[in-house]
């Protein structure tokens, strides 16, 4: 068995109360989850963080920041990430997942995680868990707004210093 610090134990009970609170939710009401399963995501598509809203504790932003989100068939997503820097280098992330909470390798640059575990508690709600070497990376929610046209991320995970932190990113819907 894997044993974490016990901050990481801590981040990760928090991360799994809410997802298991999501959760409860939706199988409260069968029904929503059957047309979950049958309409299509609203996190299809692609998303552009605005960089003019980033959180000031961030650091200097990024130049820009691309999620895609597309349906793979058989039940799989693709999620790319493409970081760009100031200084013109990109960062390329990808993964081909289940929405289902299970693991898939990360691809490409790996400097943050080598696998992830994506689930969809709600339609409008993604839970990306983020690991490097067997280790927490962090949490990060993703919901999208009710009209689709922006997504906010909150990523959650710990300082140099060990203490917890939740930060939020804005994006909108490129297509």
């Amino acid at each position: 068995m894997l044993r974490l610090p016990l901050y990481r134990t801590a981040t990760v009970l928090a991360a799994t109360s809410a997802i298991a609170g999501l959760a409860s939710q939706a199988t409260a009401r069968p029904e929503a989850v059957q047309s979950v399963a049958t309409a299509p995501s609203p996190f299809m598509g692609r998303w552009e963080l605005d960089v003019t809203r980033m959180p000031s504790t961030y650091g200097p932003p990024p130049k820009q920041v691309v999620y895609s989100f597309q349906a793979n068939g058989e039940g799989k997503w693709r999620m790319v990430v493409d970081i760009t820097g100031q200084d013109g280098s990109v960062r390329h992330m990808a993964a081909s997942f289940r929405p289902d909470g299970t693991m898939a390798p990360s691809e490409g640059e790996t400097s943050e995680a080598d696998s992830v575990a994506i689930m969809t508690p709600a339609s409008n709600v993604l839970v990306l868990n983020i690991v490097k070497a067997k280790m927490l990376g962090s949490v990060r929610v993703y919901i999208v707004s009710a009209n689709g046209t922006e997504m906010t991320e909150s990523a959650a995970a710990l300082d140099g210093n060990g203490q917890p932190f939740v930060r939020n990113f804005h994006y909108k819907r490129l297509r």
